[in-house]
């Protein structure tokens, strides 16, 4: 176990207060204190009302926005867990969205990002929030990693999936691989995805996957492997071109500049275990080519992780799961958000690592 003085501090952002989020914000900076001091942002009154009816064990303790800017984040121990006070705009009614919480739920990542730069926090990790609501609230938003990308400045950020699957013949026993899929593309409509697909766009992926499973994930020599992006990886040109034209020379061309990208694959039989235990990462072409096999195989331990900014940024795999906050508290379940802060702090310790 970390002695206290040891632990990184991580901020949590509790996401959308209608949904789930503070719920397993809570329970899971509760169940991962002795190794980590997570930091809660939100608001602290409503916090610590839910706290006190998940376990009136919880003990939090808030701090404001202005004290944390004059002294610092304060030393706790595991015995209590900070809060930044974020006031919300009005009255949280669970299941039910208020445009009026919108600009306090992006005010937490604008703290989150600000401590990460003025060495507050060590990594951050984000609950789900609605984008209606801040949308609603008169502010453009497409989603947590454009707004990081936009806030830091970053040019380019990469989408990446990772989660431990169970074994297929003993589902209860530790897992057999560890599963890692990144996104050429995001939210795109199919139609789109081909001509977003660039050699030089491709390239930029490859090296900020390269770069952060090195700095971040502390392994030495990366290997990624790269699904194509039409059936059976074109079939030499008779089921499509980009395989030829766009992707393997983007492949060559990495691996000249001395990085293990490998492919391109056909995307349908890459996701097997004895290709995959050869992986450090797999790169997927698009959004619903890789995720639904990440998903199928590690859902309620998965972890989004944003590559590419200049910080460290986890967050569960599922939405804010509004019917489940209406149904009251102890429904959700938060094994997505401890593996999220398990995964930041392991990304910590390796980029630490990488630093000496």
């Amino acid at each position: 176990m970390r002695q206290a003085s040891t632990r990184p501090a991580i901020a949590i952002t509790t996401g959308e207060p209608a949904g789930i989020g503070p719920e397993i914000s809570i329970r899971a900076a509760w169940a991962m204190r002795a190794q980590v001091n997570c930091v809660l942002l939100g608001d602290a009154a409503f916090l610590a009302l839910t706290a006190s009816l998940i376990d009136p064990d919880i003990q939090l303790a808030a701090l404001s926005v202005q004290a944390l800017r004059n002294g610092g984040l304060p030393q706790f121990g595991p015995s209590r867990i900070c809060v930044i006070d974020v006031p919300l705009g009005a009255h949280v009614v669970p299941g039910v969205l208020d445009p009026a919480n919108g600009r306090a739920v992006l005010a937490t990542l604008d703290l989150a990002v600000e401590g990460a730069r003025a060495g507050w926090f060590d990594a951050m990790v984000t609950a789900p929030l609605q984008k209606s609501t801040i949308n609603d609230a008169g502010v453009a938003f497409s989603g947590h990693t454009e707004y990081l990308a936009e806030k830091t400045a970053t040019a380019q950020v990469v989408m990446m999936l990772a989660g431990e699957t169970a074994s297929a013949t003993a589902p209860d026993t530790p897992d057999n691989v560890a599963l890692r899929v990144a996104l050429a593309t995001t939210h795109l409509p199919l139609k789109d995805v081909s001509a977003a697909i660039t050699r030089d766009g491709l390239g930029r992926v490859i090296d900020i996957i390269h770069h952060d499973l090195k700095n971040k994930f502390g392994i030495a020599a990366p290997r990624i492997l790269v699904t194509g992006l039409n059936p059976h990886a074109g079939e030499n040109g008779y089921l499509g071109r980009e395989e030829i034209d766009t992707i393997t020379p983007a492949l060559e061309a990495a691996r000249a500049r001395g990085i293990d990208a490998r492919g391109p694959y056909p995307a349908d039989t890459l996701f097997q275990p004895k290709y995959l235990m050869d992986a450090d990462c797999v790169l997927a072409m698009y959004h619903d080519q890789g995720l639904p096999v990440l998903k199928y195989a590690t859902f309620g331990r998965g972890v989004n992780i944003t590559l590419g900014l200049p910080l460290i940024r986890t967050s569960v795999d599922h939405g804010t799961a509004l019917d489940l906050a209406c149904a009251g508290l102890g429904q959700a379940d938060c094994g997505s958000m401890e593996q999220a802060i398990r995964t930041a702090l392991q990304m910590v310790d390796a980029q630490r690592a990488s630093q000496l």
